[in-house]
């Protein structure tokens, strides 16, 4: 599980072969990494409503917080104006629980439905590596080789999909 908690998507290939060679099964792969979300929220919460108490207070934190609310705003400019649970599910599958919580908040959800919110994209994102992982690590039988190809395509397939949507909206206009 402690693989599982850093906030970085990289853990998630190796956390599943990690836990496949322990003779952990998926159903149970699954819940680990559910409860380390859990855990995010319970550690994430706090610190970003100090952010925000202390941004109104304190020049220097309120730049940073408008910071972070323009990354969001951008982040989430393509899934519209007002964000509802699809999208915001959306946010927290392409970018991380945290900005899907972050998000939430901004759209005026608080602290269970807008966590609830950010944990099921983020269930769905380790779902879909989850599979693929151990799907290609059926094929090659190598756990390093499937974590390496796995990181690259969780860099790679991104970058491509946004330069497909780009060029599809380039050739519309």
């Amino acid at each position: 599980m402690t693989l599982f908690l850093i906030p970085i998507g990289g853990g998630i290939p190796a956390g599943v072969l990690l836990a496949r060679s322990r003779g952990i099964q998926w159903p149970v792969t699954m819940i680990l990494y559910l409860i380390s979300d859990v855990i995010l929220a319970c550690l994430f919460e706090p610190v970003m409503l100090l952010v925000i108490k202390v941004g109104k207070r304190s020049p220097k934190v309120a730049q940073f917080s408008e910071a972070f609310k323009k990354m969001v705003k951008q982040t989430t400019s393509h899934y519209g104006n007002r964000l509802g649970p699809l999208s915001l599910i959306t946010v927290s599958f392409g970018v991380d629980p945290m900005t899907g919580r972050a998000a939430a908040a901004a759209a005026g959800h608080g602290f269970l439905i807008g966590w609830m919110l950010a944990i099921t994209g983020d269930m769905i994102y380790f779902s879909v590596l989850m599979i693929s992982t151990l799907w290609l690590n059926s094929i090659l039988g190598d756990g390093t080789w499937t974590t390496v190809i796995i990181l690259v395509l969780m860099v790679v397939v991104p970058i491509l999909v946004r330069r497909l949507r780009e060029a599809k909206g380039a050739a519309v206009k």
